[in-house]
């Protein structure tokens, strides 16, 4: 454990502010994949200048009874369009939005 103790400050040392912001929110949204709460609660309203990692960490508070495993590729290529190719945050919310709402949907028509 030292030793990726060690490489991870390694490489959080080598990222600008903006980088290690990035990483935390990021870091932030895979424990709260794990932390959800016991009984969901629905959609909540989406905050104003809300960023990407905010919504994740909302939608996975609103809807914790789903596998998050499932959503992961579809997530997965969301953040990555809005990161790599500068997608517009607000379109990637709300589609985000969409895909939890569906999965939320899909999950209480099995029940």
């Amino acid at each position: 454990m030292k030793a990726y103790r060690a490489k991870l400050v390694a490489l959080v040392e080598k990222l600008d502010e903006e980088g290690r912001r990035t990483l935390l929110e990021y870091a932030e949204f895979l424990v709260s994949r794990v932390e959800a709460p016991a009984t969901p609660t629905g959609a909540s309203a989406r905050p104003p200048d809300e960023t990407v990692l905010e919504a994740l960490k909302r939608l996975n508070r609103d809807y914790p009874g789903l596998r998050k495993g499932a959503l992961m590729q579809p997530v997965g290529e969301l953040l990555s369009q809005h990161m790599m190719d500068a997608r517009a945050a607000g379109e990637v919310i709300g589609e985000l939005e969409a895909l939890y709402a569906r999965a939320h949907a899909d999950r209480a028509g099995r029940a």
